[in-house]
């Protein structure tokens, strides 16, 4: 039996200037980074431009659609999903660039740390104020941008008045607060079986290794990791496990048969059915299309 997993979980670090640690960007699309679960010690802000789609967030889905805001806790674990012509604005910032606010306003991040207990992430699309936060987030990016006198400033003020008006206008005092199929407990528990398969892609892993790392039975511990992932836990593995070869083949000459080896698939048949499978193309196809791509 695999022992417990006991190292601390890495979180996404995102590296913010201390004076002014926010970063704002559009999305086109989801790439591999938003579909792949992951979380972060910062804290987000998701608006629709375009498009629709779909997040998974601690489990839970929500569909979303142009014009639509969604808030993303630090140590949620999340992942996106397109489903058309998806144009997503990205607002990253550090929580406590507002701990001065706080002496004056001790909720003001309360739309964050209230997280389904009065909000939730998907911010309702039918509230009169839903407008009006639209237009400061688009006001936002584009002082960002600009990067005019005192921009730094202005985005703070506004930042703070968009928190302000999501907590005064879009707090749920009757939201069900019955308990949720997962905990945070529970939460940190797939998240030490994730980093643990992403630490070592390559072992066999089986079901009941899995969860032997967290102390679950194989049925408790498929049912949490389905409800938080979305996916089955070995079908996840195959996809970390894919991520990496994909990486290979697109960075150097390795062979196909060493990829296939290097990324913890035992024969290459297996290796090129899963990568048919799974990204649509055998991975010859990918590797010669990078190579003609990279010598134009």
């Amino acid at each position: 039996m695999a022992q417990a997993y006991s190292a601390e979980i890495p979180k996404e670090k995102l590296i913010l200037a201390k004076k002014y640690p926010v970063q704002i960007v559009d999305t086109i699309g989801v790439n591999a980074h938003y579909q792949r679960l992951h979380w972060h010690d910062i804290l987000e802000i998701n608006f629709i431009k375009a498009g629709t789609g779909y997040y998974i967030i601690n489990g839970q889905t929500f569909e979303f659609q142009q014009g639509d805001i969604l808030l993303i806790n630090s140590n949620d674990l999340h992942r996106a999903y397109e489903t058309k012509d998806l144009v997503m604005q990205v607002i990253s910032f550090d929580a406590s660039w507002f701990m001065s606010s706080l002496r004056y306003d001790p909720v003001i991040l309360s739309p964050f740390k209230e997280m389904g207990v009065s909000f939730t992430n998907l911010l309702d699309r039918n509230n009169q104020q839903i407008g009006m936060l639209r237009s400061l987030l688009l006001e936002i990016q584009d002082e960002h941008n600009r990067k005019e006198s005192s921009y730094e400033s202005i985005v703070y003020s506004i930042m703070l008045r968009f928190l302000a008006t999501v907590n005064r206008h879009f707090r749920n005092t009757s939201m069900n607060r019955a308990k949720q199929a997962i905990n945070a407990q529970q939460l940190e528990k797939i998240r030490n079986v994730i980093h643990a398969m992403e630490e070592n892609y390559t072992h066999a892993w089986t079901l009941e290794e899995l969860a032997s790392l967290v102390y679950l039975s194989p049925s408790r511990f498929s049912d949490l990791f389905r409800y938080a992932v979305d996916t089955p836990p070995l079908l996840y593995l195959i996809h970390i496990r894919l991520e990496r070869a994909i990486e290979l083949l697109e960075s150097n000459s390795m062979k196909i048969m060493d990829v296939a080896h290097e990324c913890g698939f035992r024969s290459l048949s297996n290796f090129n059915r899963l990568f048919k499978k799974h990204i649509g193309a055998s991975p010859k196809k990918l590797k010669n299309h990078h190579w003609k791509q990279t010598v134009r």
